[in-house]
């Protein structure tokens, strides 16, 4: 009898479909800041080309935040018609489009549209990662985010990084296009997953069995559990993009060089990648990992004083403090997952707590930036050390092992 090839063709088909699909996860998440930080290093040099203005800068740095919470509320409502997988491929599609949009423009109108256009698909891409994750891998989603996670860090990172050594090679256009490149191969294994004979591919459903057994509607808003993450994301964003912003600033405010306050911000957004590798795997041991947000906030408010009151002492010490402080950020991705049971309560609260946390990144930069204008750095620390009590609160929630499906009213 052939049941031994059977079973091992059957074993081969079992493994290769988490393959593909932590394949594709990893993919999408180095696609997801792209967009962002390989153009910030060359905003002088593209301004000096097409014009684009102080103005027109201001406006391109405030639409990844804009685009990320618009599709943050709009994803999970395309979910309901498109599968995770279809919505995943138009996403990367996006990006790929606007990027190549960008490459080619020779005015501010046409720059913004395709950075509209590449951080729509990105936005999509950053509420379906939690429910791909959620779907394909249930028994192992704290080692799965810990992989996405990781990837979404050095997506960050490294187009910062090799941004002008590209422009110098081969120009502007080359350094902020060939990037399309990398979202089309993200969109080939959700290509197969959807062409793959067998693999259920349809959106996740708007509602759930609840604790009765009956069907319930996933509103995350209607839950503590949901108000609380999206209120815990929210405060996290604030205050991480607050410091993307204006880190150089605050570094030079403290007698640092302008060399130096740009090195400040890398190694601010690099020990993120340490928080990636370390916190999702914390989240998945403990029950209540509310210990990560404990920690961040010393962190932070170690940072804070060393800054206000011994600024000279040691000033990579505080950097260094501060780039811990938003070890909540992947905590925060982790439990979309870890405080939901099916697919579609990850999908509806990845959407609503990531729409909430992105609105609250677009104020960041502006009130502390007002701030640190007007009466000064005390002022917008101040302001920051504010948010982090709203969020010390809202994590206490968000970190207790209730489950959004059962506190749903």
């Amino acid at each position: 009898m052939p049941t031994g090839p059977r079973r091992a063709n059957s074993r081969s088909r079992a493994v290769a479909v988490p393959v593909v699909a932590l394949v594709g996860v990893v993919l999408v998440s180095l696609n997801l800041r792209t967009a962002v930080t390989s153009l910030s290093p060359l905003l002088g040099v593209i301004d000096a080309e097409i014009g684009l203005g102080a103005a027109g800068m201001g406006l391109l740095g405030m639409i990844p935040t804009a685009m990320f919470a618009v599709w943050g509320v709009l994803t999970p409502v395309a979910l309901r018609r498109m599968g995770l997988e279809a919505m995943t491929v138009l996403a990367m599609a996006a990006a790929a489009i606007g990027q190549l949009v960008r490459a080619v423009a020779h005015d501010p109108w046409v720059m913004g549209a395709g950075s509209i256009i590449a951080l729509a698909g990105m936005g999509i891409g950053n509420v379906v990662a939690p429910p791909l994750v959620k779907k394909y891998f249930p028994r192992h989603v704290a080692a799965v985010s810990m992989a996405y996670i990781t990837g979404l860090q050095l997506g960050t990172v490294v187009p910062a990084l090799v941004a002008v050594p590209v422009e110098e090679a081969a120009g502007w256009r080359v350094s902020i296009g060939w990037w399309a490149v990398l979202a089309v191969v993200a969109a080939i294994p959700w290509m197969i997953e959807i062409l793959r004979p067998g693999t259920p591919t349809g959106g996740p459903t708007a509602s759930a069995a609840g604790p009765t057994g009956q069907p319930q509607r996933i509103r995350p808003w209607r839950s503590p559990v949901g108000v609380a993450l999206a209120l815990f994301f929210g405060t996290n964003s604030l205050s991480t993009y607050a410091f993307f912003t204006w880190l150089p600033a605050v570094a030079e405010s403290i007698g640092m060089s302008r060399a130096e306050g740009g090195l400040a911000l890398a190694v601010y957004s690099a020990i993120g990648l340490i928080a990636a590798l370390v916190v999702p795997w914390v989240a998945g041991r403990f029950e209540d990992p509310y210990a990560v947000v404990v920690v961040s906030v010393v962190a932070y408010l170690a940072g804070f004083a060393g800054l206000l009151w011994a600024p000279g002492v040691a000033p990579w010490l505080w950097i260094c403090l501060l780039g811990v402080g938003p070890s909540t950020f992947p905590l925060c991705l982790t439990l979309i997952n870890l405080r939901t049971r099916t697919q579609a309560g990850s999908a509806a609260l990845s959407g609503f707590s990531q729409g909430v946390g992105y609105t609250a990144a677009c104020l960041g930069p502006i009130v502390f930036g007002m701030l640190l204008d007007g009466p000064g750095l005390a002022a917008g620390l101040g302001f920051l050390t504010a948010v982090l009590a709203v969020m010390t609160v809202v994590a206490r929630t968000a970190c207790r092992p209730v489950m959004l499906e059962d506190t749903l009213r």
